[in-house]
């Protein structure tokens, strides 16, 4: 059974409530003192899955939420996090936000000069460090960063003699809160109690790709809102589990790991290592599943090579299970039964080719996978529905607390984000602009006036990005307005329809369309590692590292045919005329990529326009 939801939108601002909960702390300490030995957390350590109850999840959070109010924090404080997705990311939030605190996500692979930008700009007074790899990062900033009161280390690893007056382990704090509990035994459910809707919940800080990032003011309201509106367009079930693998600093992997597992009573496993996803998604068989396009990209490209790697009869088999699988798919996505010839042919294609495949991805048991955070093709999640599983594409920013459109079953247009999510309001500027407006959208940017009225006018969102409507209303988000590309013959192209479907080929893992007032389009390309590396290992293509890997015929070659496949689908206008590969190895902590393996258009224009000179 789902929780009891109650939206009244009739009174400025809404009242929104869970449970009769219209706060974070209460909601979560409703689930703890109702369901105190049901499992909520599952976490992978040195290959053993650990289990943690809400009592567990309680007990946790009140003493680090106590401790912290022993060294003096008060509400509406800051309180910021760098770590990889653990458990004890979770529990000092919670007992960040039922202490009356903010929390603050920081990326784990923030270099220092981000960190001390992001604790200064959002005042932090007391910082979380996962590990010593963290610890050095704030270490090497503190001086720099006056707000700064207390270190608190999740992982002591490395670190057992370390001394330092700032630094306490995160285990030192829970004896602080035990022992404030003893002199203070109402502090924790005044606390709770004290919490109101419009409290600010958390800071969640853009990329930053047009300027410095900003901090989005997500209030308790706005989550709750988004975690009814998560559990209406997508439903997530007490039996549900989820496998947890995306960084809690992103307003996604937030409202679906903590807030849709508080609101849903369900369960949520962390994975150990982002490298080993693909094996906890197959010990686990999680029920739902929630990722960004390049998790499905990859997915995608892993059975490609597999099936290339394969034998004729079995590439075969594959192609007509697919077709067959396709051909079922086009009455599921209309919510309409299967004619019973094509059931049993559907029947048959699952059992013996395509289940292989779902559990060699560790989908199949998923009753839905979603997709968001950035375009997609229409063809990879047309490709999900033939294997036997429905995807859904929704769309929302972190300046609205994550999704505000959504395809939904029975209610979908493979290539468009969806219908406007209940209570949401969707519409377009003069200039096509995608406007939004809902009890998610957020009061605006922390400290930054001016960005926020020129964001938030009159309570609409203005996203800045270029979309449509159609006579169905549903909505198409084609581009970024800043991203529209107007060539020298005045033509107006949107580069992501390109992109996607470059990025749709095994061997790239993304590529940036150029030719804003240029004569042509060119493009510039990231491969694939893994596969690029073993497709030049077997035709025994010479190469010493990534960089000369790059620039081998074979491999040049190879990119260009891929990129011919993709002009053949567009006019010629649309078409790539020159690219070139990016020689070098990027990961997060490069400044060309987002925390979640994007490329920044505008850092990579700047960047490597040399190399974009080259091509005109």
């Amino acid at each position: 059974m789902t929780a009891t939801h109650k939206v009244d939108i009739s009174l400025d601002p809404p009242v929104v409530a869970i449970d009769g909960c219209s706060s974070i702390p209460s909601l979560f300490w409703h689930r703890v003192t109702t369901n105190p030995e049901r499992l909520v957390i599952r976490e992978k350590d040195y290959g053993i899955w650990n289990e943690y109850t809400w009592a567990d999840y309680g007990k946790n959070a009140k003493y680090a939420g106590l401790g912290l109010m022993s060294l003096g924090l008060k509400p509406g404080d800051v309180c910021s996090i760098a770590a990889e997705i653990c458990k004890e990311w979770l529990f000092a939030d919670l007992g960040v936000v039922c202490a009356g605190g903010i929390t603050n996500g920081v990326y784990p692979t923030d270099v220092s000069n981000q960190v001390a930008y992001l604790v200064n700009d959002s005042g932090t007074r007391f910082y979380f460090a996962e590990d010593e790899e963290q610890l050095d990062k704030i270490l090497e900033v503190r001086d720099d960063t006056p707000s700064l009161e207390k270190i608190i280390i999740f992982d002591m690893e490395g670190l057992r003699n370390f001394e330092d007056d700032m630094c306490i382990s995160f285990e030192a704090l829970l004896e602080l809160g035990t022992a404030y509990e003893t002199e203070h035994p109402d502090a924790w459910t005044t606390s709770i109690e004290a919490s109101d809707a419009e409290d600010l919940l958390t800071l969640t800080y853009t990329s930053g790709t047009t300027g410095p990032p900003k901090g989005a003011m997500i209030s308790h309201r706005n989550m709750l809102y988004m975690m009814i509106t998560l559990q209406r367009v997508c439903g997530i079930f007490e039996s549900d589990e989820q496998v947890g693998f995306l960084p809690l600093a992103h307003v996604a992997g937030r409202m679906f790991y903590t807030f849709a597992t508080i609101e849903a009573n369900s369960v949520i496993n962390l994975v150990e290592d982002v490298e080993t996803v693909t094996q906890d998604q197959q010990e686990i068989a999680p029920s739902v599943h929630f990722a960004v396009p390049r998790v499905w990209e990859k997915q995608y490209s892993t059975i490609s090579i597999k099936l290339k790697e394969g034998t004729a009869f079995g590439r075969w088999a594959y192609d007509l299970a697919l077709r067959i699988g396709s051909a079922g798919a086009v009455y599921r996505k209309a919510a309409k039964p299967v004619p019973l010839l094509l059931r049993g042919a559907v029947f048959a294609a699952d059992q013996l080719v395509l289940k292989n495949i779902r559990r060699v991805l560790g989908i199949n048991e998923a009753r839905w996978l979603s997709t968001a955070a950035a375009p997609i093709a229409p063809e990879l999640i047309d490709w999900y529905w033939s294997l036997g599983k429905p995807m859904y594409e929704v769309y929302g920013q972190t300046e609205c607390t994550g999704i505000i459109t959504a395809n939904e079953p029975g209610k979908l247009k493979i290539g468009s984000v969806g219908l406007a999510a209940p209570d949401a309001e969707v519409v377009l500027s003069d200039e096509s602009e995608v406007l939004l407006k809902s009890p998610g959208v957020i009061r605006g940017y922390w400290k930054q006036t001016e960005k926020t009225a020129e964001t938030f006018k009159q309570g609409w969102l203005y996203t800045g990005d270029v979309g449509r409507i159609d006579e169905d209303g549903y909505i198409y988000v084609t581009d970024r307005i800043k991203d529209i590309i107007i060539t020298a013959g005045g033509k107006n192209i949107t580069p992501s329809e390109i992109e996607n479907q470059l990025k749709f080929s095994p061997f790239i893992s993304d590529a940036v369309v150029i030719g804003d007032k240029r004569p042509y389009l060119t493009c510039l390309v990231m491969i694939d590692l893994e596969n690029v590396t073993k497709y030049a290992q077997d035709r025994n293509v010479p190469f010493t590292n990534y960089t000369s890997l790059c620039h081998t015929d074979a491999v040049q070659k190879l990119i260009w045919e891929e990129i011919e496949k993709v002009n053949q689908k567009f006019a010629r206008v649309e078409t790539i005329k020159k690219c070139r590969l990016i020689d070098q190895l990027l990961d997060p902590e490069d400044e060309e990529l987002t925390p979640t393996m994007k490329l920044k258009r505008k850092v990579i224009n700047e960047k490597y326009a040399g190399m974009i000179d080259e091509m005109y």
